[in-house]
């Protein structure tokens, strides 16, 4: 493992895909990643197409929609062990609505996504949601993107 991480980027097939692998660089995703985990980690991320991310989240959910990031967490410290899946037009969408880049967008929902694997979940509570906004507001600064919210 390089840096702690053994990071795994995957595309999958959808329109536009060629634009959103200019944004999503190995180099950018580990530095986003890395910022947000606090122990060694086994990350595949993967950017999808509404189709894959809409199945998804109905299977592994129950939502028959598209979601931005879906995190699957198979492990958590000594070695942090999760899959994240983006979903491309949907984070596309939301970037575009909140006058954001894609690439700070996608940095803020890989950092999430990063900090649900260690078991951070913003749905668990007013406590816990704040605890993970100030985090991430924190991480992103440290990468010199402005707050995500």
């Amino acid at each position: 493992m390089k840096d702690g991480l053994d990071l795994s980027l995957q595309f999958g097939t959808f329109p536009g895909a060629a634009e959103h692998r200019k944004v999503l660089t190995s180099a950018r995703v580990r530095r986003w990643v890395e910022m947000a985990l606090a122990a060694p980690g086994e990350i595949a991320v993967r950017i999808v197409g509404a189709e894959e991310g809409q199945a998804l989240n109905r299977q592994y959910r129950g939502k028959d929609y598209a979601t931005n990031v879906l995190t699957f967490d198979y492990g958590q410290p000594p070695v942090v062990s999760a899959d994240l899946v983006l979903c491309a037009p949907v984070v596309e969408r939301e970037a575009r609505e909140q006058k954001k880049t894609l690439e700070a967008h996608y940095a803020h929902l890989l950092v999430h996504g990063t900090l649900h694997a260690q078991g951070y979940d913003h749905e668990a509570g007013e406590r816990q949601a704040l605890e993970m906004e100030a985090l991430e507001v924190l991480l992103m600064g440290a990468l010199g993107y402005p707050d995500p919210y």
